[in-house]
Formats: C-alpha cells, structure tokens, sequence
C-alpha cells in the first residue's frame, strides 16, 4: 500500500505554453508522454462508491494495472489516500489481487466481485516530470488533457496534479506556490472519479448549502477542535467555489463569503492561545477577499428589489424609473467572468495554499509559550462554554432591551451579530439541540431583519436622482416599510435577550 499525497489543479488548455516555462526553471530527473485509458469499475447500487472507495484498471502501451483507493482525507485541494495498485492482464477486475485488510471489514469482496460493471472511463495525454526539488524532495509533475466518458456523454480534462513521490509536503506547496505565480491556475477537490460518478448518475453536481454545524464531541481538546473547524469552513469555501464554476450562482458566492467569516471568527476566537502574528499575513489575505466580495450584499439586495419586474415598487408612480435605474446599478456590479478571473489569480490560490499548508504544518505551533501549549491542549467544553458566554455579553452590549434601536445602529452592528451566531457554529454539538435552536432562533430572525433593513438601501442611494411628487412618495415609502422592520426586530431582539443561554 500507498499513500497518495498529491495536490490538483484546474487549468485551460492554454496553460500548457505557461506550464513548460516554468518547467524549464525546474531540475527535471525524467519526463514522459503516453496515452492512458482508464475503466472504472463498481457494482450497480455503487457499493464501492458508498465506502469511498475508487476502482480502475488503467491501460498504458501493453500495461494494465489495477488500482484500488481507499477512503481519504482532502484540505484545499491536497487530497491524501490510501491506493493498492497490482499489474493485471486485461482489463477485467480481479479484487483478490488486493489484499484483505485494504477492504473495509463490512464489505464482502467476492459478491463484489461478481456484481462489477463498467461504470465510466477516462482516456487523457500525461505529460510527466519528475522534480527535484531544493529540499531534496521529489514531486512527479503531471499535466493531463482527455475526457471523462459515460452514457455517451463527455466532460474534458484539462488538470495539473503534484505528487510528493518522496520528501516532505511543504516542498508541493512551494512547487505550487511557483507554478501558479502568473495565474491560470484553481486549486481542485473534485477527482476525475468523482466527474465520472456524475456522468454515469447524470448528477447535475453538489447543491448549494448552507454552513452547517462543525462536527466535534466534547472530549476532543481545543486544539483539535480549532483544526476541525478551520478545515470544516474551508471545505465549505471549496466545495462552493467548484459549484460557482460549474454554474456561476451568486448564493455559491454568499457561501464562500460566509467561511471566510467563520475562518476570521476562529482567529479571534482562539486569539488568546495563538499569537495574532501566527496568522497575520493569512488575515490580511482573507481581509482582501471578503473586499472582493462586498458587493455580494448590494447585489442580493438589487435582485430582491428587481424580483418579478420590481413587484415590490408596485406602489410607486417612479416604479419604471426605479427598476431601470436599479438595473444599471446591478450591471456595474462585478460579472460571472471577473470572478472566474479571481478565482484563477495568482493571489486567490496563494491565499488556499498557504492556508492549506499552514493548517497541515501547524503552523501557530512555533508562535506558542507553554502557557498556550496547555490550553490548547485542555478538553473544549469549558473553553466553549466561556468564549460563548463572552459572546453573549457582547450582544447584550450592543442591542439593550431598554431602547429602541435605529436602523443605522442596527445596521452597525450586523457583523457582531454575525460573529456571534459563527461562534455558536463552532461549538454547537456541544450542547442539547433543543436547547441550542430556541435560544439561536430569535437572533437568526433578527439578522434575517437586518438584510431586509438592507435590502433597501439601493432604494436609499437613489433619492437625490428623484424630485417633487416621485421624491415624497418615496420617501413615505422607505419610512413606512422600515418603521415596520424596525418594530418587528426591537419584538424579535427583547425576545432574544430574555431567553436563557443553552451553555452553563
């Protein structure tokens, strides 16, 4: 057995001129070019599929060789698994010449065996090298261009893969780090394999979600949870990023947005174990990509306001002139195409590397005293328990039951709020369930008010481009709905603050 430590790569076929550049920079040990054709294999319900397990037969020349991969792990695109490879005959899978332990112990291998079908291909060029690296490690460099095959239809390949062949991991990200200086270049989650599931299935792809609780139990130590939570959130952000290439959706963009919140809340939240100076260039980096995205808001708030022809103007003698004026406000608003730019940067995938590298490095480690030591390593309950509890504090700070709040204030303190429930995503497991969505819901209808507060700015930004009649209806129109918001939220918020925390 193997383990297969490797990072992947999106590129255009264009690439290729910019990619033998930079290899021509590199100490090359070999290099190569064949065709390979590649059938993988499972059994119609797709047990093998089910366990995470991947099986090929890949053909080469006169060669055939049989590869089994086992579950694994992937952060940012460095995927790490387990793989048994075994020259064969022909293409017909023979499992047996794996050996027992690499199956997992519920799975019985000969009924497997006799259900296997044929399921999708993959056939691609793969340009080799083999690269020498300062460090004395050893990457295999492989740019590979093909197809994925299945029920007649096809999907390219156009990929650049790294494989630690011997060494350490650090030298893959400085290799990748070089390679991607110009640009052209997105880090990958998505395996060949897994394109080949889609076709055979006619999967559309991953849906949209939204951030979910970070998996934990309560006997893990601080540390762990702080890695745990680190990797949930950038598997959010990567496994959206995949959705808005393939379809180009704003709310995939929201969603990459909304990790990029969660990672820059467990700095602060873990700040007072890990140094700020151990994270600092990765939170000036996060800072510039949530800037690129600021205008996700104003864009959600415009397309509301456009919904169904502008319904919402309905009342408004100005409604025609609104809705266009609101039209090019949303045209001036960053494309489908300057994000796809953005997402190729030079900049954007140093941020993934370096993130990816300085969470499987440990990076914080050489910044910690013994003092930070020993928390880190201490059980997470009672660190949650009080990091929740300062939290609390902090919103019944800033929303007091005593008075009224204005729309400006409540708009002001939105990314408190924000924090505030991230916090609880971090440790929600941790606690009765019941317990924890009464206590959270309230808050979330809270944010909820602040967006439709927001929601009308557009609205706002355009009262000097109006005069006369048009002007005062308008006026009227922002206050009355407002005045509604608002009195629903103070209702919503004096519930909020009267219930009892779900912690200790």
């Amino acid at each position: 057995m193997e383990t297969e430590i490797e990072l992947k790569f999106f590129v255009s076929p264009e690439f290729s001129s910019q990619l033998l550049s930079k290899i021509s920079q590199a100490k090359i040990l070999q290099q190569s070019s064949r065709m390979l054709g590649n059938t993988y294999f499972d059994t119609p319900d797709q047990i093998l599929r089910q366990h995470d397990i991947g099986l090929r037969v890949r053909r080469y020349d006169d060669v055939f060789v049989q590869t089994l991969k086992t579950a694994g792990r992937v952060v940012a695109g460095l995927h790490q698994r387990p793989e048994y490879n075994a020259e064969t005959n022909g293409t017909d899978p023979d499992l047996s010449l794996h050996p027992a332990d690499a199956w997992p112990e519920s799975l019985v291998v000969a009924d497997v065996q006799q259900q296997l079908i044929p399921l999708f291909s993959t056939d691609f060029e793969r340009q080799q090298w083999l690269v020498a690296m300062p460090d004395g490690s050893q990457i295999e460099l492989a740019f590979d261009q093909g197809e994925v095959s299945a029920n007649g239809q096809t999907d390219p390949i156009c990929e650049v893969e790294l494989e630690l062949k011997s060494g350490q991991t650090d030298a893959l990200f400085t290799l990748a780090r070089e390679l991607c200086a110009d640009g052209g270049m997105r880090l990958g989650s998505l395996s060949k394999a897994a394109r080949g599931y889609r076709l055979a299935t006619g999967s559309q792809g991953d849906a949209i979600t939204v951030m979910d609780f970070v998996p934990l139990t309560a006997s893990e130590s601080v540390e762990t949870v702080f890695v745990r939570t680190l990797e949930h959130a950038l598997d959010h952000w990567h496994r959206h990023e995949q959705i808005y290439n393939e379809q180009q959706d704003p709310a995939a963009l929201v969603q990459i947005k909304q990790a990029l919140s969660l990672i820059r809340q467990v700095f602060v939240m873990f700040g007072g174990m890990i140094p700020r100076r151990a994270s600092a260039q990765l939170r000036q980096e996060l800072q510039w990509l949530e800037g690129e995205l600021e205008w996700l808001d104003e864009a959600a708030s415009i397309e509301q306001l456009l919904d169904d022809k502008g319904y919402v103007l309905r009342k408004l003698n100005a409604q025609k002139v609104l809705v266009k004026q609101l039209q090019a406000q949303q045209e001036a608003l960053p494309d489908a195409e300057s994000m796809l730019t953005l997402m190729q940067s030079a900049r954007y995938c140093n941020l993934l590397l370096n993130l990816s590298s300085w969470i499987l490095s440990r990076g914080w480690q050489p910044f910690l005293d013994d003092k930070g030591r020993t928390k880190l390593a201490s059980n997470v309950k009672q660190f949650a328990d009080g990091t929740l509890a300062r939290s609390w504090q902090e919103l019944l700070d800033v929303f007091p039951v005593e008075r009224q709040l204005d729309r400006v204030e409540y708009r002001d303190q939105q990314p408190r709020l924000m924090r505030n429930l991230m916090s609880g995503l971090c440790f929600a497991n941790l606690y009765d369930e019941e317990r924890r969505a009464g206590f959270r819901m309230p808050w979330l209808d809270l944010l909820r008010g602040i967006e439709d507060l927001r929601q009308l700015e557009p609205v706002r930004a355009l009262l000097p481009e109006h005069e006369g009649d048009d002007l005062v209806q308008i006026e009227k129109w922002l206050a009355r709905r407002e005045e509604s918001l608002l009195h629903a939220m103070d209702q919503t918020r004096h519930i909020g603050i009267e219930l009892a925390p779900y912690w200790p």
